[in-house]
């Protein structure tokens, strides 16, 4: 199934906002509510205390925060998070991970700052280490780089789907050897040469691990306007998709798809700002279904 999804804002000033766009997407039968997750900016609202009012006030729609900020939130607490919220929620959350980019910021929390290889290492490890402390079993021992546990036993809540946010060539491998997703960074999508150059990387790792390349998905944020009328051109002189009529979206959106083996797309507004109410009206009652009938035949 396709999955269509909304960026919310985490602005503390627009709280109130948020959560009646994410009651308004969950009642138009959209699948994911997604937030990003800087911790170190004060008017910036928690990513996963966000997500959890968001699961407690909605029905269907999952919660995904994009990116998890990994070198703030240990892997091990992470895995009782969002196993936490899985029960709670009657599973409805997607564990998006992420290597960590703001260091400066990151290091006035008060956590140590690593290279860019030690970074990467890290989140391969704390990947590894969240995917064994759900699904219940035996205790798990861990004596990693950076984690160690010792007899910690699982939660009998299965971990979610991992979707990363993986942008170097390393942390790409790390996701063909173990993620289940991939949100291409900086917006970019099927047509980019960030795509073109990156995905390849995923899949040789995928294929070298063992694994079918086709089981680590890609779901993108994509920005855009959601016009009345049809635009001239849909894409700028870059490449990059401007938007355009609910018709133009949905042949756009249809063809990756259907070409392009996309599974799911996360609206934002241009400039990657959270959409407009009426944005995400059309997206979830025009766009959305079209594309998902259109794909069906």
């Amino acid at each position: 199934m396709v999955l269509f999804g909304i960026g919310g804002s985490t602005a503390v000033s627009d709280a109130a906002h948020t959560l009646r766009q994410a009651v308004a997407a969950d009642r138009g039968g959209l699948d994911l509510f997604s937030v990003s997750d800087h911790p170190y900016y004060a008017d910036r609202l928690d990513a996963y205390a966000e997500i959890g009012v968001v699961l407690g006030r909605t029905e269907r729609i999952s919660g995904l925060v994009s990116v998890t900020n990994l070198p703030t939130r240990p892997a091990p607490m992470l895995a009782r998070t969002v196993t936490s919220l899985s029960s709670l929620s009657g599973g409805r959350i997607v564990l998006g991970m992420g290597v960590g980019g703001l260091w400066d910021d990151i290091a006035r929390l008060g956590f140590t700052q690593l290279t860019p290889g030690a970074a990467v290492r890290a989140f391969e490890e704390g990947i590894r280490l969240v995917k064994r402390l759900g699904g219940g079993g035996e205790p798990v021992t861990f004596d990693g780089e950076f984690y160690q546990v010792t007899a910690l036993h699982p939660a009998e809540e299965p971990i979610p789907p991992v979707w990363t946010g993986s942008v170097g060539p390393k942390s790409l491998a790390v996701t063909g050897r173990i993620a289940d997703g991939w949100m291409p960074g900086r917006a970019a999508d099927w047509l980019s040469e960030r795509y073109r150059t990156s995905r390849p990387v995923i899949d040789e790792a995928a294929a070298e691990a063992g694994r079918d390349p086709r089981d680590v998905v890609d779901v993108y944020n994509f920005p855009g306007r959601i016009t009345a009328e049809p635009l001239p051109r849909t894409r700028d002189d870059d490449g990059r998709w401007i938007g355009g009529s609910p018709e133009q979206w949905i042949e756009e959106l249809t063809g990756a798809v259907l070409d392009h083996d996309a599974h799911g797309f996360v609206l934002f507004g241009p400039g990657g700002r959270p959409p407009a109410d009426g944005e995400v009206a059309r997206w979830a009652e025009e766009i959305a279904p079209a594309v998902r009938e259109a794909v069906a035949k």
